[in-house]
């Protein structure tokens, strides 16, 4: 299986400069949002394969017009492709906006979860726009992650937690992939070609 997670900045390798058959032999495109929905809908129309995508804290136009023949995974499991996926967009509130929450705020989301949680007995994929706390976020506050997240990985042990919202060009040195336990934590500014064995 090949995965292709993007987020926060629409790639030029597969969009501008977008040749035929680059998007060929992909079997799953997740997005961590903040991406433009023509750029979503193009991916999809092309790889011939579902998008996935959760909402960035710059999307709140995605809830009026969302992406057409995409899937949206806002406080869900979705399974496809025969992965669940569990979707928790936006990031941490620090100005008045859509989808920005505060640590109460998303704790209760996660809460309200329980269910599907238990009748999927877990997940495979977290799928978020925000980072965890402490785990490829920032100090500063627009960028920092949610404490809620690690809680998550280190209770259910997904093997992917795939997030956006630090551009990796904010400073040097910051990781695009690192690990906690068996879960692998990807940073997928633009975009990362995942190939889950």
């Amino acid at each position: 299986m090949r995965i292709l997670a993007v987020s926060d900045e629409e790639s030029s390798l597969y969009y501008e400069h977008y040749v035929p058959g680059r998007l060929d032999g992909f079997d799953l495109i997740l997005s961590c949002g903040d991406l433009h929905r023509e750029y979503l809908e193009f991916l999809g129309t092309l790889a011939h394969c579902p998008v996935v995508y959760v909402r960035g804290n710059h999307d709140d136009h995605l809830e009026a017009v969302p992406p057409e023949g995409c899937i949206c995974a806002e406080d869900q499991i979705v399974v496809c492709q025969g992965l669940r996926i569990l979707g928790l967009g936006g990031s941490l509130r620090y100005r008045p906006g859509g989808n920005m929450y505060t640590e109460e705020q998303m704790r209760r989301r996660i809460a309200r979860l329980r269910l599907q949680l238990w009748r999927h007995q877990g997940f495979d994929i977290l799928l978020t726009h925000a980072p965890a706390r402490h785990i490829n976020d920032l100090e500063s506050l627009p960028h920092q992650g949610f404490q809620c997240f690690v809680d998550l990985l280190d209770r259910y042990r997904p093997r992917y937690f795939i997030h956006g919202h630090v551009h990796l060009n904010y400073g040097s040195g910051l990781p695009r992939r690192t690990e906690r336990g068996s879960t692998s934590i990807i940073n997928a500014y633009r975009h990362y070609v995942l190939e889950p064995p």
